[in-house]
């Protein structure tokens, strides 16, 4: 007699649904961690008489001072008997790499935009790598209390940018919440907007429960963890955050770690800890779905794999864009050097860099010619910008060259990085901003008037022709503009750019600057310097108003005589001088100069001090 052969259908994998994961994606400055402040006070996460910062979540001093979030950090809350673990992540295209890992331990997006400004060059970033990942979002139309709000023509752009991204069409079914982060309301439609519906976020819980999916995963499974951010704590050593695909991670268990390159690191679990609010809290085990910190293990480092140690199984690594812009880091030699600062030489360098590469994926670091100077490769000017920022501020002196842009070899021809760049400006501005991208080789690919006086246009500009132009543009805008940026792959190289075309005005000799001197040299260019400040030989101390450089003697002090005329004291009148910050500084710079940042100061200088050398 046969035997007929029965075939089981496969099991689904059963969802968790006391979890969901989600990341909170959008534009700078549009709302995101505002909104995550209200969600963390309305699902009683903090006690009664508790002080809160405002963007309690923007820990870092600097993301406070700048109102941007640098880090994407993970929090969670309670709402119904479910565990929502969030991910604020950052706006900028520059921390684009701190964006990516956070996406690869979420089942879904929450995207937010601002009910007036619609969607903005990076939040098509974040988006694209949304719908990349099969993710399905919420949409969130935030500041709706905003007296320029355009709520229908928003939502409509929103539909054109999913359409653009080549979204499904399960993804383009997404569910709308529209909300006023700062007073912590969200309304489930228009109509409840204008009636004034709802007086907390619950529409906005109710929608994150239904629109994203539990996690998927079998406790019994051989165990699957990710590593997709680290920390670092002075009493535990380095953190791994990691989200649990498969399996079960107990508290003690030996576990082998899948290096990138391939081979076995066997450890032992010595603390787990789970995110409740802006604490920590410690846990004995972690399931499917579970987004959680490891504590104690060595060398641990992100896109590596936790399972187990006789059977291993490695999940996919995460894969980063790659760098495109490359400033030389070198140790401080001017006469000033060690004066400020607490770390000074090239070994102290070194070792800060090294740590940076163990929680910054998105940089890379390289020797460069001299065994002083390293050449550190990243995102944009900004990232290294805010890198030099923290150095500083932690006791580091050191100088930076002229930002420079890497190029690639595609089929043979000399290819470089494309931006896309969009501009918001009044219209009166309209032609000053497209000469000033017209002969920096920058193409017009779209414009949109809204009809509020403002202009939007698109530009496709090769990475290099932005050095320099946000604060050029915000000179000829009158501060009006809004400028921001994104990759857009790349371009064959097209040829020389104009940079600065202005020179310097340098310092001659050593010694304390003096009013009388900054008055006589304020008709030869803009000054950057005030009196009393000390230079040195090779110094900049101010923009030439011709292109060629100038030494200069800034500390000349005016002679005394005996005689007194009747107008010789009058009190000498100095334009208020143009002092720089660390970008613009960085903007300002050419290939032959160098910018000096220590704790205190930050001084622009000749690469070559000596004027005879020079």
């Amino acid at each position: 007699m046969a035997t007929t052969q029965s075939h089981a259908p496969a099991k689904k994998p059963a969802r968790n649904e006391t979890i969901r994961n989600i990341a909170i994606i959008a534009h700078v400055d549009h709302g995101k961690t505002t909104l995550l402040d209200a969600m963390l006070r309305q699902s009683g996460i903090f006690r009664e008489n508790e002080v809160v910062a405002d963007r309690v979540m923007d820990s870092n001093e600097l993301e406070r001072e700048r109102g941007i979030t640098i880090l994407a950090k993970t929090t969670g809350v309670h709402y119904q008997g479910v565990k929502i673990n969030i991910v604020d992540t950052p706006g900028h295209s520059d921390f684009g790499g701190e964006v990516e890992r956070a996406l690869k331990i979420v089942d879904g997006v929450m995207l937010l935009v601002d009910a007036s400004e619609g969607p903005l060059p990076q939040t098509r970033y974040v988006l694209m790598k949304a719908l990349e990942a099969r993710l399905p979002p919420i949409v969130v139309i935030n500041k709706i209390d905003r007296p320029d709000a355009r709520i229908p023509e928003v939502l409509d752009e929103i539909y054109d940018l999913f359409i653009d991204l080549d979204a499904t069409e399960d993804q383009l079914d997404f569910p709308v919440i529209y909300t006023n982060a700062r007073t912590g309301i969200a309304h489930k439609a228009l109509d409840d907007v204008s009636a004034n519906g709802s007086k907390d976020l619950r529409p906005l819980f109710d929608v994150i429960l239904s629109g994203i999916p539990g996690p998927t995963g079998d406790p019994e499974s051989i165990l699957q963890v990710l590593v997709a951010n680290l920390d670092y704590s002075d009493y535990l050593g380095r953190l791994a955050i990691g989200r649990v695909f498969e399996g079960t991670l107990r508290l003690g268990d030996t576990v082998g770690i899948v290096k990138l390159d391939g081979s076995l690191q066997k450890t032992k679990i010595t603390k787990l800890y789970s995110f409740e609010g802006l604490k920590r809290v410690d846990e004995t085990e972690a399931r499917p779905g579970d987004i959680l910190i490891i504590a104690g293990v060595q060398g641990i480092t992100i896109g590596e794999t936790v399972t187990d140690p006789e059977t291993p199984r490695p999940l996919p690594r995460i894969q980063i864009d790659e760098p495109t812009i490359s400033m030389n880091f070198t140790v401080n030699t001017s006469p000033f050097a060690g004066l400020e600062g607490t770390y000074v030489t090239s070994r102290n360098l070194r070792e800060r860099l090294q740590k940076e590469l163990l929680t910054n994926v998105s940089i890379k670091v390289e020797e460069a010619s001299g065994p002083d100077t390293f050449k550190v490769m990243g995102r944009g000017e900004l990232q290294l910008a805010i890198l030099i920022e923290m150095m500083r501020r932690e006791g580091y002196e050191l100088a930076v060259g002229k930002p420079e842009i890497l190029t690639k070899e595609i089929n043979g021809t000399l290819h470089e990085p494309l931006e896309l760049l969009e501009i918001d400006c009044p219209e009166t501005f309209l032609g000053v901003v497209m000469e000033k991208l017209g002969s920096r080789k920058g193409k017009l690919a779209k414009m949109v008037n809204h009809g509020s006086g403002r202009v939007r246009m698109e530009f496709h500009v090769p990475s290099r022709s932005l050095i320099g132009l946000r604060s050029e543009i915000l000179t000829d805008t009158r501060g009006t503009a809004i400028m921001n940026s994104l990759f857009h792959g790349y371009i064959e190289w097209q040829g020389d750019i104009p940079s600065r075309p202005t020179g310097s005005l340098v310092a001659d000799r050593q010694g304390k600057a003096t009013g009388y001197a900054i008055f006589n040299l304020q008709e030869r260019g803009e000054i950057f310097i005030t009196p009393g400040t000390e230079v040195y030989q090779g110094m900049l101390i101010g923009e030439n108003a011709r292109d060629k450089d100038m030494d200069v003697n800034i500390v000349k002090e005016k002679k005394l005589t005996n005689m007194r005329a009747s107008t010789a004291d009058d009190a000498i009148r100095l334009v208020p001088p143009r002092i720089l910050n660390l970008e613009q500084a960085i903007e300002f710079i050419r290939e032959d100069e160098l910018v000096e940042v220590t704790p205190k100061s930050i001084r622009l200088r000749k690469k070559i001090l000596k004027a005879n050398m020079r």
